[in-house]
């Protein structure tokens, strides 16, 4: 699924360190009116949906920051590839 022209993913291996966020599942949700955009956080008592902006814009650092750590895509793969390997 990786390989497709829609789907990118980018581990953030251990070696980078705790973020602020870690171990949290974090979906940023955006399209064409930025108003619409939302954070969906998955949390012990349950979902919750941010839209506020300065909320957002948190995430939005929080998420830049762990791309900017993260392994590019063709590594991702081949690691994702290496760890199945050992399985």
């Amino acid at each position: 699924m990786s390989e497709r022209d829609h789907i990118t993913i980018k581990v953030l291996p251990f070696a980078a360190g705790g973020f602020p966020g870690s171990g949290q599942s974090i979906f940023y949700s955006t399209g064409p009116v930025p108003q619409l955009d939302t954070v969906h956080l998955d949390q012990s008592h349950g979902p919750a949906f941010l839209d506020a902006e300065a909320q957002l814009a948190k995430y939005r650092v929080l998420l830049d920051r762990m791309e900017a750590k993260a392994l590019p895509p063709e590594k991702s793969r081949d690691l994702i590839r290496s760890i199945v390997q050992d399985l």
